[in-house]
């Protein structure tokens, strides 16, 4: 462990590189708490996101990392602003109609549309916990409702309004003239109607810690800013909570970096030092647009994990976490198959390899082996060809390919032959386009046909892969578009696998049949 611990301090893995930051931090003295706090923030007005996730999942490989290479112990918060108004009703849940003479009110005062909760926040926040159980998360849960009405919030309210003018400064610098006329950090609950009020302020009173203000209809009011009656502007609260709850790690995405100046100041303000933090850039649909929890463009937790496994959309998280990525269906076959990749690679590997090796970051030192023997991409023009409804019809190819592979013996493997037969059928068959080969094409898949009917030498891939080459080599320049016939012609596709690794898989006979298939406009 001491040498991994080595290769740890000097990895360029992103995680590593954070979480030194992090330990960096407390290089004079451990913290006064006893631990390092990562958190993570959720805006419960909608239900959860894919983006929520990847928030969760790279902050967990930051403080796995940060595990390594220090023995203060760690742990991770996943706060959820569920005190906010309800600004806008969603438009995909239940009964919508009914929550628009409840808007503004805090999330968690809002009925629930699906009649399961005892509010629309605890609803979201349920669904929240759930999916981050299902990967398997270690963190503690924070409502901001709890954290305000408990009193957890009220020593910070109290420093807010002793340094009220201060704060004030720094958010004013950031806003229109127009909107600085009646902004306050604090937003006040109305005692009557329960809305959360955007209002300009009286007075802000330091010596009972209270707020005067009046609201909509002109009738003044006074409320403590502690126990739950006022919470603060959203940008605000970013550093009061850093302040509050002594946060020393925070990542978000690059729409927040501006106001990362912000919250540092007003964290510091209130008598904490700010936190490290990690911008990361956004995902973007398969249009380029950036995905929206509200429009719902881009692909949902449940949908990924409909057409690929739990670990490789972590490994999709991990990879470039600065770089924008788009993220739609066509991502996943390559997600699965890079993700077994590093699999394979890791056992081999010496310990700088391990600790830059995306595997540990998913697993952390609990690394599974790999038993597909068959890559996802194979599978899928497996499933392609044979025209695939249901896993079983794979299987029949996989062990004739691979006789000592079976469901039991490789779950990985069978659970992406569900996948794969799945994805075949909901992306592959609608789009599959066939064109007839041209007359060179011709030419060389009747050689490919005549040599595969010669073949004595068993499924041997790379073997067949060197008839694959022959045929072509001579005939086109360059040359994948040889390849790109075979994909085309043979499997109405335009890119696919290295073709003897297919053959090997579908067998010598059915390959001779599916060129034969070809040649006489069966396809196309």
């Amino acid at each position: 462990m001491t040498d991994f611990r080595d290769a740890a301090m000097t990895s360029k893995a992103w995680p590593f590189e954070e979480a030194r930051r992090v330990l960096k931090r407390y290089e004079k003295a451990p913290p006064e708490k006893g631990f390092v706090l990562f958190e993570t923030g959720y805006g419960p007005s909608g239900l959860p996101h894919i983006g929520t996730f990847g928030e969760v999942a790279r902050t967990t490989m930051i403080m796995r990392a940060f595990r390594v290479i220090s023995d203060i112990p760690a742990k991770l918060i996943c706060f959820s602003d569920d005190l906010d108004g309800m600004r806008k009703v969603p438009g995909n849940v239940p009964n919508h109609e009914s929550l628009h003479e409840h808007l503004q009110k805090p999330l968690t005062s809002v009925p629930d549309p699906f009649g399961e909760y005892q509010s629309f926040g605890h609803h979201n926040n349920a669904m929240l916990r759930r999916f981050l159980d299902t990967f398997g998360f270690e963190y503690e849960f924070y409502s901001a409702t709890e954290f305000y009405q408990s009193g957890q919030f009220d020593a910070v309210l109290k420093r807010a309004v002793e340094r009220y003018d201060d704060i004030m400064k720094v958010m004013l610098k950031s806003l229109r003239e127009e909107r600085r006329q009646t902004y306050s950090i604090f937003l006040p609950i109305h005692p009557e109607t329960g809305r959360v009020l955007y209002v300009p302020m009286k007075s802000v009173n330091a010596d009972d810690y209270t707020i005067t203000f009046d609201d909509e209809d002109g009738r003044e009011w006074t409320l403590p800013v502690t126990g739950g009656h006022v919470k603060l502007q959203w940008k605000p609260d970013f550093g009061a909570r850093w302040a509050a709850l002594g946060v020393d790690f925070e990542m978000y995405g690059k729409d927040h970096s501006t106001n990362t100046p912000i919250y540092d100041r007003i964290c510091e303000i209130l008598g904490h030092r700010k936190p490290e933090h990690f911008t990361y850039e956004l995902f973007l649909d398969d249009k380029g647009q950036k995905i929206s929890k509200t429009s719902g463009n881009g692909i949902s937790i449940d949908e990924w994990l409909t057409y690929a496994s739990t670990e490789s959309l972590s490994y999709f998280m991990y990879q470039k976490p600065k770089t924008a990525k788009r993220m739609h269906f066509d991502v996943i076959p390559k997600a699965m198959d890079e993700y077994h990749q590093q699999l394979r690679a890791y056992a081999g590997q010496d310990d700088k390899g391990k600790a830059n090796n995306p595997v540990f970051h998913i697993h952390g030192h609990n690394v599974p082996t790999s038993d597909m023997v068959v890559p996802f991409s194979m599978l899928l023009n497996l499933a392609s060809v044979a025209n695939a409804e249901d896993k079983d019809q794979l299987w029949g190819f996989i062990q004739r390919y691979a006789p000592d592979a079976s469901p039991t013996a490789n779950p990985q493997l069978d659970q992406a032959a569900g996948f794969a037969v799945r994805y075949y059928n909901d992306f592959v068959k609608p789009t599959k386009v066939f064109r007839a080969p041209t007359d060179l094409e011709r030419d060389a898949l009747t050689d490919l046909r005549d040599q595969l009917a010669a073949w004595d030498g068993g499924l041997d891939a790379e073997a067949l892969q060197s008839v694959v080459y022959a045929c072509g080599r001579d005939r086109f320049d360059p040359l994948r578009a040889w390849f790109s016939a075979l994909y085309e012609v043979l499997l109405g596709a335009t890119q696919g696998p290295r073709f003897g690794g297919f053959i090997a898989l579908y067998g010598i006979d059915e390959t001779i049949a599916l060129i034969d298939a070809a040649l006489n406009g069966d396809f196309a």
